[in-house]
C-alpha cells in the first residue's frame, strides 16, 4: 500500500488541475514564449498527462488566453472598482494605480507576458488581437477613466485623453521589457521604485491643474 505522502502529483484533487496548468503555463510561457512552449511541456511541469491537460483546454492558445484571464484581468477589474469608488483626489489614485499595478503585474511573472507579445505577435496576430482587446485596450479605457475624473473634479488640467493613455502607458511597458531583457542580463539594472516615483512625478506635474498642488 502506498504512503499517502508518495502519491503520484496527479492523484490531487482535480480541483486544483486548472489552476497548477495555468502556473505551468505560465511560467514557460514567460521563460521560453509562446512558439517554443510545448503543451507536454506544460502538463510535465503541472504533474499531469497530456490527455489531463487536453480536459481543460482545447489547445496552446485557448491555455494562453486563460493565463491571461486568470491572472491579468482580475488585476484590471480591481483597478477599475478602485476608480469608482476611491473618494480622495486624482492625484493619489494615480499614483495609487500606477504602483499597485507594478507590485501586481510588473514585479511578477506576469510582467514577461508583455515581452512575449511585443515579440511573437507578428508570428500570432490572433494572440496579439486577443491580448489588445481584453488588455490593452481595457487598461487605456481605465486609465482614460482616471485622467477624466482627475478633470471633472478640476484636479487635471483639460487634456486629449485618448493619445494621452497611451504616452502614460509606455512607460510602465518599458520597464516590464527592460526588466526581461537588459535587466535579467544585469546591464544597466533600473530601480523599479525610483523609476515609477520618477514617472509619475513626471506625469503629474504634466496634468495638473495650475491652480491645484501636488
Amino acid at each position: 500500500m502506498l504512503c499517502p505522502f508518495n502519491k503520484p502529483r496527479w492523484e490531487r484533487r482535480k480541483e486544483a488541475r486548472p489552476q497548477e496548468l495555468l502556473a505551468a503555463a505560465l511560467d514557460l510561457f514567460v521563460e521560453r514564449g509562446f512558439a517554443v512552449t510545448r503543451l507536454e511541456d506544460v502538463a510535465k511541469r503541472a504533474g499531469v498527462s497530456k490527455g489531463t491537460l487536453y480536459l481543460y483546454f482545447a489547445n496552446k492558445e485557448e491555455l494562453f488566453k486563460a493565463v491571461v484571464r486568470e491572472n491579468i484581468l482580475p488585476v484590471l477589474g480591481e483597478a477599475e472598482a478602485m476608480i469608482d469608488s476611491f473618494e480622495g483626489n486624482s492625484i493619489d489614485l494615480f499614483r495609487d494605480i500606477v504602483l499597485g499595478w507594478w507590485e501586481r503585474v510588473g514585479d511578477t511573472t506576469l510582467s514577461g507576458i508583455t515581452k512575449l507579445i511585443l515579440a511573437e505577435s507578428g508570428n500570432f496576430p490572433e494572440l496579439a488581437k486577443f491580448y489588445h482587446d481584453e488588455v490593452i485596450s481595457r487598461g487605456n479605457a481605465m486609465i482614460g477613466r482616471l485622467l477624466q475624473r482627475g478633470i471633472e473634479r478640476g484636479e487635471f488640467r483639460q487634456l486629449e485623453i485618448q493619445n494621452l493613455t497611451k504616452v502614460i502607458v509606455a512607460p510602465i511597458i518599458m520597464l516590464m521589457m527592460w526588466k526581461h531583457s537588459f535587466g535579467a542580463c544585469q546591464i544597466e539594472p533600473i530601480s523599479p521604485k525610483d523609476y515609477l516615483n520618477s514617472f509619475i512625478d513626471l506625469c503629474l506635474h504634466g496634468v495638473l491643474n495650475d491652480e491645484v498642488g501636488a
